[in-house]
């Protein structure tokens, strides 16, 4: 049986509902923060990131986002702006930031259900794979940035570059 199978015989469903099944079905660390919100814990290659989604029934939309520490010099500050601004023009389906108060690295997302629409189970899926998956790719370029000799353009090199052959 699929994720979205199991939730088509109730005519209730709520997005967060949804999410802790996929994080369940995962084996993600998680936590029910309220009936509205979940934060998660998922494992990268580079490090574990902080996922939380809540849902927003004044808006009707399920907001997500991703974070990492993160804790640039303050000199490097404008060369992470610098990057991320390169990174968000490859990201399609969210967006980074750097929330420099509480040090942390963003990525953020708002499925809008308007309408009563339903979020699939695979949409929601998609949704926090593809945040994961950002963090990932770019997670290398913002350290060239910030602590090694690079420039942001060619630490975005190490984030686009496509790799060939076999190890």
């Amino acid at each position: 049986m699929s994720l979205s199978e199991q939730y088509f015989e109730t005519d209730e469903i709520h997005p967060i509902d949804i999410v802790e099944t996929i994080a369940t079905h995962h084996d993600w660390d998680f936590d029910r923060v309220a009936d509205d919100q979940i934060a998660m814990a998922i494992e990268g290659q580079w490090r574990t990131y902080s996922v939380t989604l809540a849902w927003s029934s004044y808006d009707e939309t399920l907001r997500m986002i991703c974070t990492f520490d993160m804790e640039p010099p303050e000199e490097m500050l404008g060369k992470l702006y610098e990057t991320l601004n390169l990174a968000n023009d490859k990201c399609w389906a969210g967006a980074f930031s750097y929330w420099h108060a509480q040090r942390l690295m963003v990525y953020r997302y708002g499925l809008v259900l308007a309408g009563e629409q339903l979020a699939s189970p695979e949409q929601i899926s998609c949704m926090v794979e593809t945040a994961v998956l950002a963090a990932e790719r770019y997670y290398p370029a913002f350290q060239l940035a910030c602590w090694g000799e690079s420039t942001p353009s060619e630490a975005m090199q190490v984030a686009i570059a496509e790799s060939f052959g076999r190890a």
